[in-house]
């Protein structure tokens, strides 16, 4: 028997225009703040498939139709959802999602849909957000004990990487002379 093959999304709704708006909470919070009540999973599911249709046409819109397409999680609170597509679908669903500018109800703030991981189990996404959302919360304690002036520093974190010096030393002078005894020739003698 053959199994049908599908792919888990697990995408973000970030709010990036709400930075530097709120200075009393850090940065962190602000770009992942909640997302509002009114979405739901149907206006979700129209949303992306006008936003498919509107890119790819009617082959679009066919391939994200019918059972195709669902919604098996979303947090409000963590601004979080997971989407169930066939894998022969998925990257037309990620281009759509990536094309789409503002969450699909009336009066919808601007937004960034980021798919943050793929994967081919339920389960591997579910592990994804949880972990996400668990580091999520330490960004945002340790924001609140360190804030610097770089609000994206703040999000994603100082580099990691030092900054090696490196010694520059000066090569001796040498003349463009061609005799033998400079280039080191050794005599049979």
């Amino acid at each position: 028997m053959v199994r049908i093959k599908e792919r888990y999304l697990l995408v973000k709704i970030l709010y990036p225009n709400e930075l530097g708006s709120r200075p009393d909470l850090p940065d962190v919070v602000v770009i992942n703040q909640p997302t509002t009540d009114q979405l739901n999973s149907a206006t979700l599911l129209r949303g992306i498939r006008a936003e498919a249709a509107t890119l790819f046409g009617d082959y679009g819109s066919g391939a994200l139709e019918g059972g195709n397409l669902s919604v098996k999680y979303l947090s409000h609170a963590t601004s979080t959802f997971i989407l169930r597509v066939s894998r022969s679908s998925y990257r037309l669903l990620w281009a759509a999602l990536t094309f789409m500018t503002s969450i699909p109800v009336k009066n919808g703030k601007p937004c960034i849909f980021r798919v943050i991981h793929v994967s081919g189990t339920m389960r591997k996404a579910e592990e994804e957000a949880i972990r996400r959302a668990r580091n999520l919360i330490f960004a945002a304690q340790n924001d609140q004990k360190e804030n610097t002036d770089d609000p994206f520093s703040n999000i994603f974190g100082k580099p990691e990487r030092q900054q090696r010096e490196v010694a520059m030393a000066d090569l001796p002078d040498i003349e463009d002379d061609d005799s033998d005894v400079e280039m080191g020739e050794v005599s049979d003698g």
